[in-house]
């Protein structure tokens, strides 16, 4: 049985649930990701529980089976600031809830930035936030996303990741989002050797952990450390190694979504093109 290509991309959360869910269909696509609130941070929107519930109805006839919202851009939980950490902290605490009211999808995070620390702090850091906030009756599974390694990010590499995960308690809580960017960037070559890079994942964090795709082009170089994202065939990773990507036996059954510099209609020109390479 062949089972659905996931494809989506980014969405305003601006109108709500089901006006992202109609709007992903009017793309091609059958899921969406979106920012919990401004992605450089502020307080959320309430709930609107008509809407989600009218969403949830929509997605059941549409085939929308999983969505992945997305942590603003600010959140640092372990930044050297008590009171930065404090707010990330509370933003992750009332994502989390909001999250529950559209229950068994996914929360995605980037691990932060330890500025100055040194990593063994920041992964001490996101490991305490993350044994504070997770708890076993959750139904979001939190993932951390793989970054590019420009400045003190922490998550530069496969290690990172998985030193923060062994730290958590609640681990099952846990996934990854593999960026093709940000790997790319930060020195794992998707393009020439994309069998040696997942079998690093495998061995360093294990496969069943990859939750999902951020799906990329770079427009910067192999190992570039720049974290700059480029449309799918216009950057330095290439068409080709998409199909590649795409169509992975590892691969290929995970979400896959867009974060290229796009409006919607250049999003369902990626995502007819993502599609014409799907076998």
């Amino acid at each position: 049985m062949i089972k659905m290509f996931k494809i989506g991309c980014h969405l305003s959360a601006s109108k709500g649930f089901l006006a992202m869910g109609k709007a992903a269909v009017s793309i091609g696509a059958n899921t969406f990701q979106f920012f919990t609130r401004n992605p450089r941070g502020g307080a959320a929107k309430d709930l609107d529980h008509a809407d989600i519930a009218a969403f949830l109805d929509f997605a059941k006839e549409n085939g929308i089976d999983v969505i992945l919202a997305h942590a603003p851009y600010t959140l640092n939980v372990c930044s050297a600031d008590a009171g930065i950490r404090e707010f990330a902290r509370n933003t992750f605490i009332d994502d989390i809830k909001r999250m529950e009211a559209v229950p068994g999808n996914l929360y995605n995070f980037h691990p932060g930035s330890h500025v100055g620390q040194g990593a063994d702090v920041g992964i001490q850091m996101i490991a305490d936030t993350l044994n504070h906030i997770l708890y076993p009756e959750m139904t979001t599974t939190v993932l951390l996303e793989t970054m590019a390694g420009k400045g003190s990010e922490v998550g530069r590499n496969f290690s990172e990741i998985k030193d923060i995960i062994d730290k958590v308690t609640l681990s099952d809580k846990l996934g990854v989002c593999l960026d093709t960017c940000h790997v790319y960037d930060a020195g794992y070559d998707v393009v020439n050797d994309l069998d040696g890079v997942l079998a690093e994942f495998d061995r360093v964090i294990g496969l069943e952990k990859l939750k999902a795709i951020h799906i990329n082009d770079s427009k910067n170089p192999f190992e570039s450390h720049k974290d700059r994202h480029e449309v799918i065939g216009g950057g330095s990773i290439g068409e080709q190694a998409f199909r590649r990507i795409i169509n992975h036996p590892v691969l290929r059954d995970l979400p896959f979504y867009l974060e290229t510099p796009n409006e919607l209609d250049g999003y369902a020109k990626e995502i007819e093109l993502l599609k014409s390479l799907r076998e």
